[in-house]
């Protein structure tokens, strides 16, 4: 499934819930945008929550403690993140116009709350020296098995140089997965590959993927690419080497 949301009044973007039509990705994630010195709080009973600053300036508040964060550009800034359990609150502060990505999921694990920054962060190369360099990206990892545990979700980001193929080779996994594109330029576009169906990527795009559908994307020469990219573990088979590659394309590699 491929979507393109647009903001509600509430300067809310929908991206998946885990009830209603986009219910097998089994994750609630949304866009939200945030005025200077707006306070929102977030946190849901059942569910534990990650909040991503994809850009601005944030102070998180949280356990009697604060965190002042800044990301003013998304492909130079790393990513900052806090992740929390269930029954639990924060606040966030927008210092500036600011927007954040909201993903969460049904879990009964109860963690200390953890803001993902700098050294927490797994940040490495993909596909390298391949494919004359075709496929390069660099993926920085936030949240999953080795770094959570605890959680049922995974949370990471993309950046893509301009002419560039990722999820490549085409592949699949149990897992769902939601991907959230932007560009350097918003007149940035790519396209997304879903099994035999390709789809034009735009800025504020989605694409959803439920578990064992392939897919691929590539960008257009000129526009770099972002994507934050959320999967769903599944109760007793966890996103770890869980990858499928196609095997049309498998002799790529």
């Amino acid at each position: 499934m491929f979507l393109y949301p647009k903001f509600n009044a509430d300067n809310i973007k929908i991206l998946s819930e885990s009830a209603g039509p986009t219910h097998e990705m089994l994750q609630d994630i949304c866009i939200q945008l945030l005025n200077k010195n707006m306070v929102k709080t977030i946190g849901y009973n059942s569910k534990e929550t990650a909040v991503l600053l994809i850009k601005g300036s944030i102070q998180l508040i949280y356990d009697d403690q604060v965190f002042n964060a800044t990301r003013a550009d998304f492909f130079k800034d790393l990513p900052v993140c806090i992740h929390f359990s269930h029954n639990t609150k924060i606040k966030v502060l927008a210092l500036e116009d600011s927007e954040i990505l909201i993903q969460s999921t049904f879990n009964n694990n109860i963690f200390p709350t953890e803001v993902f920054h700098s050294d927490k962060l797994r940040c490495t190369v993909s596909c390298k020296d391949k494919w004359e360099n075709t496929a390069v990206r660099n993926v920085i990892t936030i949240i999953d098995h080795y770094s959570a545990p605890h959680s049922n979700m995974v949370l990471g980001e993309v950046l893509v140089p301009q002419g560039r193929w990722w999820s490549y080779i085409p592949h699949s996994h149990p897992q769902p997965e939601v991907y959230y594109y932007k560009f350097a330029d918003i007149r940035g576009f790519g396209a997304c590959f879903i099994d035999d169906q390709a789809y034009t990527i735009k800025e504020g795009s989605c694409g959803l993927f439920p578990g064992g559908v392939t897919h691929a994307q590539v960008t257009a020469p000129g526009y770099p690419m972002y994507c934050a990219w959320m999967i769903r573990h599944l109760d007793g088979n966890k996103w770890i080497d869980t990858r499928i590659d196609d095997p049309s394309h498998k002799w790529l590699l």
